[in-house]
């Protein structure tokens, strides 16, 4: 069984559940580390196994098809060979590092025509050797190639988008039913429902996602600039359609109280880069509110940097020496900072999951989002 769920929230949608692949399982709700070129940027395997707790991490397919490219991927017998990786993984299909290219990019019926942004050489994606790509990565979940429509859209545009992205699906859907693995392991391919803010539309792209009976299903779309209410919204609607029996992830999704608030919506699955890009410049999630650690009210302050916590990094650094590393472009503050921050974030699902079990997670989410954001 790929999915099985094992808990329910009395009061909201929140569910805990476990997630079964050929390289592990995966306890939910769960942060996944994003590992855009198969790193998570600054952090070792080491961390991400023994402190962090991650048990599975995400890669982009669009990066990783440019560089390294896919034959030293294949000759080193996939990502998780090549990374040292043994954990699950799963590769998003590059959908919206296309979408975000929006000078360099054509769209058309057959797919997509960009330029790299590493050289500017000509490239193409289509529904079919995006599933060929994600083969050969060989990660354990893979994602069908969609358009990521921006915010604000108008209808008619989200309209057309969500309609090619179904016909993208469609012809996906076929190439992986009649493709094998290519490493052993098996795969599973999720599709992803669009539609923008429009409701009619995010229920109809759910609907058509449901039919296919996918192994999981993701919510696209989202985090790309619009009120966290209105996404709250197409979350509600999207997951009152998708089956309950399957593990739905929200891609792209976000802040500490983003990621509680779509818990108690039915969302099992979550990726951000916000944990690793926001510590890197500085920015510190703690169970005490958010420390923006280049100010200078930390300079003396010697006390851990999330004493009410857990750390993640193995050891307690005090606010005042991360200040230090950080303000003196040293790498290391860098390093601290983002093992800090992706643990925080794996932490709190691991207390939200706890808090399912006993049935109690509504009460415990609205007691806790407004003390983990707010600005110390």
């Amino acid at each position: 069984m790929f999915f099985k769920l094992t808990a329910y929230d009395r009061h909201s949608g929140a569910r805990a559940g476990v997630i079964s692949t050929g390289r592990g399982k995966i306890k939910t709700p769960v942060f996944m580390p994003v590992g855009t070129a198969g790193s998570v940027r600054g952090v070792s395997r080491y961390e991400l196994e023994n402190n962090i707790g991650a048990e599975i991490i995400l890669a982009n397919t669009y990066h990783l098809f440019l560089r390294p490219g896919l034959d030293i991927i294949h000759q080193a017998g996939g990502l998780h060979k090549f990374t040292g990786w043994e954990k699950p993984m799963l590769t998003d299909s590059g959908g919206y590092q296309v979408f975000s290219l929006a000078e360099n990019r054509k769209l058309s019926e057959e797919g997509a025509i960009f330029r790299s942004h590493i050289d500017g050489s000509r490239h193409k994606f289509t529904p079919e050797n995006i599933v060929d790509t994600q083969r050969i990565i060989g990660a354990d979940i893979i994602m069908a190639f969609d358009e990521c429509t921006p915010w604000p859209c108008e209808y008619k545009y989200a309209r057309d988008s969500m309609n090619l992205t179904h016909r993208w699906l469609e012809r996906g859907w076929k190439r992986f039913i009649e493709t094998e693995v290519v490493y052993g392991s098996e795969q599973y391919l999720f599709p992803i429902v669009q539609g923008s803010v429009y409701d009619d539309l995010r229920k109809k792209s759910a609907e058509y996602v449901s039919g296919l009976d996918a192994a999981g299903n993701a919510i696209g779309g989202l985090s790309v600039g619009e009120p966290p209410e209105m996404m709250y919204e197409m979350v509600d609607v999207v997951n009152n359609i998708l089956p309950g029996s399957r593990p739905r992830y929200l891609m792209g999704v976000g802040t500490p109280a983003n990621i509680l608030e779509c818990v108690a919506l039915g969302v099992d699955m979550f990726d951000c880069v916000m944990p690793t890009r926001n510590g890197r410049n500085g920015t510190l999630f703690t169970s005490d509110g958010i420390i923006n650690i280049k100010n200078l009210k930390w300079k003396n302050d010697f006390s851990p940097i999330d004493p009410g916590g857990t750390t993640s990094t193995g050891v307690q650094y005090s606010k005042a020496y991360l200040r230090h590393l950080i303000v003196s472009g040293e790498m290391l503050g860098s390093v601290i900072a983002s093992i800090h921050n992706l643990g925080f974030y794996i932490w709190l699902l691991k207390k939200a999951r706890k808090e399912i079990t006993l049935g109690n997670y509504y009460a415990w989410k609205d007691s806790v989002i407004p003390r983990i954001s707010n600005k110390l």
